[in-house]
């Protein structure tokens, strides 16, 4: 337990002045609501309509998750390529990010046939 004592410390130390910033910032702050400041804005336009009438495509967030695998997976390929550089296990470290590699283009070519990347 005592081996954690520092890190708890720190931990309560971070937790004590993130309160105190909000209780601080609450005495503080000026308090002015009226329906112009408290109305929703988006894009430097007023709202139009009711918000829950309009459809979201579900397409926009299929891209971004997409995006997301494949940005990830350059975090994987740069440890790779530094790996290689070791001959001891460079056999074994191409083989397995070949591996994934397949794996995830497998991954397109589904998305892809599904007709995920599309915008129509």
């Amino acid at each position: 337990m005592l081996t954690y004592l520092s890190v708890l410390l720190m931990a309560g130390f971070a937790i004590f002045m993130a309160m105190m910033a909000l209780f601080m910032s609450s005495l503080f702050r000026p308090s002015n609501p009226y329906t112009g400041k408290l109305s929703p804005w988006e894009c430097g336009m007023e709202p139009v309509g009711e918000a829950d009438k309009g459809h979201f495509r579900v397409h926009f967030f299929i891209i971004a998750i997409l995006f997301i695998v494949f940005d990830v997976e350059t975090l994987y390929l740069f440890p790779w390529a530094v790996i290689l550089a070791d001959k001891s296990i460079a056999t074994i470290a191409f083989v397995e990010m070949f591996i994934f590699i397949v794996i995830l283009g497998v991954g397109l070519v589904y998305a892809w046939g599904k007709g995920a990347l599309d915008w129509v």
